[in-house]
């Protein structure tokens, strides 16, 4: 069987693209932006289970997503997590966090409001993010 994005992830997320071990995803909920890279290995479901090389290769791929992050949207704060409480399947996320932002600062899960980001403006984000990570090694969109 080969690799397939869980449903979950499927429906609240916009495909970016692949980094050479991760695929991209954008939350679609009006926070951060809330970036999450998931793991092309099939029935993954914790870091530890990846091989040292994975390892390395996702910290990289997560390192690169937390700077862009920071270096283009300049947030107070870059929360990263990995939880899979809902979602068995390995997915890291990467929220660039402002004290303007409505659960700052407690967590954001269980804590907005669950708006969606205004479609121009969601198409603005997608545009800017895959335009940055295009200049990072490996991305394909």
């Amino acid at each position: 069987m080969a690799f397939q994005l869980h449903p979950r992830l499927q429906q609240d997320c916009i495909f970016l693209g692949n980094l050479p071990l991760c695929s991209v995803l954008l939350i679609k909920e009006n926070i951060g932006p809330w970036v999450i890279l998931v793991p092309r290995i099939e029935d993954l479901k914790e870091i530890h289970h990846m091989s040292p090389e994975q390892q390395i290769q996702f910290i990289q791929e997560s390192s690169s997503v937390a700077q862009l992050l920071e270096d283009n949207f300049t947030p107070d704060k870059i929360n990263i997590g990995a939880l899979g409480n809902l979602v068995p399947q390995l997915h890291i996320h990467h929220i660039a966090r402002f004290i303007t932002d409505i659960a700052w600062p407690g967590p954001v899960w269980g804590n907005t409001n669950g708006e969606i980001r205004a479609q121009s403006d969601q198409t603005q984000l997608v545009d800017l993010l895959r335009d940055k990570l295009s200049a990072l090694a490996g991305f394909k969109q």
